[in-house]
């Protein structure tokens, strides 16, 4: 496949389809569109008891694009990456640009404890990859992200396949028919990838609107 550009790869994601590679050493990518579809159902996320106790007790502050290229090289730096070079490129290129998107959890020292990122697409939220450097990090940033989207009126989280991590905090697939529905409907309206009032809400601010109550 010849060198992709950042607006073709928008135009495969409005088509229900991304891009990946066999491997951070491979230079070649390939477009992908699954059967089935993982995706996290907004309105029906909750937040774990186990995943609360972390957020109340792991000291942490959470920011909104001020690492964008650091969380990507982070999610690559695993020994099986579908990250080549080219893919950073081109998703660091959408970021300036606007459409890519990264949330990052810093410890106590600031240094990264996890991070998530993706492409944003009227109300769809494309997620690419997160990682974790540190218990429970990534699950930090996933909640943070969930809690955004729901506030800011996203109506899609698409997190491509479903994996059992993803799986154990909540995620689900649907038929590619379906998928291809919802994404139609939620690239006709727009929300704002952003926190309210520019910055992150607290712990407590983020369980109280994600936590089942019994």
């Amino acid at each position: 496949m010849d060198k992709l550009s950042s607006d073709l790869v928008l135009q495969a994601y409005r088509s229900g389809i991304f891009p990946m590679s066999e491997g951070r050493e491979v230079n070649e990518v390939f477009w992908v569109d699954p059967r089935q579809r993982g995706i996290f159902e907004l309105d029906r996320f909750h937040i774990s008891r186990s995943l609360a106790k972390a957020m109340r007790t792991t000291p942490h502050s959470v920011t909104l694009n001020q690492a964008f290229e650091e969380v990507v090289d982070q999610c690559a730096a695993r020994s099986e990456t579908w990250i080549n070079a080219q893919i950073k490129e081109l998703y660091l290129e959408l970021h300036n640009r606007g459409d890519a998107h990264s949330i990052e959890v810093r410890g106590e020292d600031n240094t990264l404890i996890g991070g998530v990122y993706g492409v944003a697409i009227g109300t769809a939220f494309f997620g690419e990859s997160m990682f974790s450097n540190a218990t429970n990090g990534s699950k930090i940033a996933l909640a943070y992200l969930i809690d955004m989207l729901r506030t800011q009126g996203f109506s899609l989280f698409d997190t491509q396949f479903l994996t059992d991590h993803l799986a154990s905090l909540g995620a689900v697939e649907i038929p590619r028919t379906e998928y291809h529905r919802r994404l139609g409907m939620a690239l006709s309206q727009s929300a704002n990838f952003a926190f309210t009032d520019g910055r992150a809400p607290s712990p407590q601010d983020v369980l109280q609107r994600n936590t089942q109550t019994s």
